[in-house]
């Protein structure tokens, strides 16, 4: 089967003028003096050989400037070689830029009958697909305005309708669909399957990598003009994201699968060997209850010594919503980092609803301008909830208390660290800061001692244990000096109401 699109050692270049006159009489004064104005030589393309057989698909992907537009030119013959041969076999619908080959006076409807005798087909033919190609634009009466009141994505879904509804036998796509909505998106992904089954060949550029991935059966990285590989898809995505992060000095290890699941790349000075969900007894488990313990162990080794690091984590539902991204950057002063270990993220209390989530973990350099892994692994570990005694609605719950009129009155005084000051009595009950005054007051009362009765009257204006007392931070116990004989009460901070 001979290739209906081919490129036999082809290259282009284009010339630039280092200056340019302004007027006649420059160009006229500059054409005596300079006979022959200094110009410079760009090369787009250098030596490219490709086929593309019939119902092939072939993405092309590479940096701004690599020459991909210039690729898709040559092929829709807009432009000619500077050296080589192109050879193109069969009816060809491009999709280069927004817009191009549209009249912006003329409605969408005679830009339709315009576009598809451009392409050669006969004017009872582009009124038998005309339906169909208004249908797929679904841009409602704006098909009988002119195109200069669309929007740009209004434009791609007329172009790319006309492109596609005239059964072209070679499509050219240069990254205009991600100008469209993702609705329209994935409309336009199912009728380029059909082409692709009906016969059609298909050449696309596009920086959307997963999208290379997801339609093409070939795939080639251009830079600089020239073919750096060309292959299978996996493999030539793999060259070219190593070579985007080369210049943060990362590599690619894994790819992982179409939307990023499993991806793995860093710059390797340390290295997460596995990570696993716990329980609240530190036991594997990967589905939790709404409101249990959810811990979240990271185990490393640091192959090289580094002087900054840091653990973080990201939780994703199961729709790629991005729930929360935590990080140890806050508390690092109380982590040990050794050769090898472990790393825990505790939650207490889960306030995700009911469903199924996916875990990335990674460890970075915090100081980096941009971020720099050490090692990144993508939505790789999957974890469930289910729901608890409470039902909940809505992606998480907030750690929260309800209280009445009263309980709002003689809730907890706000202080410097954010914090509030409760008095814990006997049995576990908890009484707010002016019973705490009221309470010491009445100690102040019964006790004869001046030292005392100082010490209770400062402790109260501020809420705080009397001089004298302690607190046990781990049990919340205070023992006061003028507590009395078998009394006991203890002060418990806490960050909520």
């Amino acid at each position: 089967m001979s290739p209906v699109i081919e490129f036999r050692r082809v290259s282009k270049r284009f010339a630039f003028h280092a200056t340019r006159p302004r007027s006649f009489l420059e160009a006229f004064t500059g054409s005596l003096q300079r006979p022959l104005r200094e110009r410079t030589a760009f090369w787009a393309l250098r030596d490219i050989s490709l086929a593309v057989d019939q119902g092939e698909t072939v993405g092309v992907v590479g940096d701004n400037g690599a020459g991909k537009s210039t690729l898709l030119k040559l092929a829709a013959r807009i432009i000619e070689p500077t050296s080589g041969h192109v050879a193109v076999e069969g009816r060809v619908g491009t999709l280069l830029e927004v817009g191009v080959g549209f009249h912006h006076d003329l409605t969408g409807r005679e830009n339709i009958i315009l576009s598809g005798t451009l392409m050669g087909l006969r004017h009872r033919e582009v009124a038998a697909r005309m339906d169909e190609i208004v249908a797929f634009a679904d841009i409602g009466d704006f098909i009988d305005a002119p195109l200069r009141h669309y929007s740009s994505g209004m434009l791609v879904r007329l172009g790319f309708a006309v492109a596609t509804c005239i059964e072209p036998d070679i499509l050219l796509v240069d990254e205009v669909l991600s100008v469209g909505d993702q609705s329209f998106r994935q409309r336009c992904l199912e009728r380029i399957d059909q082409m692709r089954a009906r016969g059609t060949a298909i050449l696309t550029v596009s920086h959307n990598l997963e999208e290379i991935r997801r339609i093409c059966d070939r795939a080639l990285w251009l830079h600089q003009g020239q073919v750096q590989v060309e292959g299978q898809p996996d493999e030539v995505i793999h060259a070219y994201m190593n070579h985007i992060l080369r210049e943060r000095e990362l590599q690619v290890w894994e790819l992982g699968d179409e939307e990023g699941r499993g991806r793995r790349f860093g710059s390797g000075e340390v290295e997460i060997t596995g990570a696993a969900t716990l329980d609240g007894e530190g036991r594997p488990c990967s589905a939790f209850t709404s409101s249990t313990r959810f811990v979240v162990r990271i185990d490393y080794r640091c192959r090289r010594p580094v002087d900054n690091w840091a653990f973080g984590l990201s939780i994703y539902a199961q729709d790629g919503t991005w729930v929360t991204s935590p990080n140890s950057i806050g508390q690092n002063e109380a982590l040990h980092i050794a050769e090898s270990g472990s790393i825990y993220y505790v939650v207490d209390r889960l306030a995700l609803r009911p469903g199924l989530y996916e875990l990335t973990v990674a460890v970075f350099d915090p100081t980096a301008p941009q971020y720099k892994p050490y090692d990144h692994h993508h939505r790789a570990y999957i974890f469930s909830v289910v729901e608890g005694a409470v039902g909940q609605d809505g992606l998480v719950e907030f750690p929260h208390r309800w209280l009445d009129e009263r309980g709002w009155a003689e809730r907890g005084d706000e202080k410097g660290d954010g914090q509030r000051v409760w008095m814990v009595g006997g049995g576990g009950t908890i009484v707010s800061p002016g019973r705490v005054v009221r309470r010491y007051q009445a100690v102040v009362e019964r006790c004869a001692d001046p030292r005392v009765r100082m010490a209770v009257g400062r402790a109260t204006e501020s809420c705080q244990p009397p001089l004298g007392g302690s607190v046990d931070r781990r049990r919340g116990d205070h023992r006061g000096a003028g507590s009395g004989a078998g009394g006991r009460t203890s002060v418990a901070r806490t960050g909520g109401l």
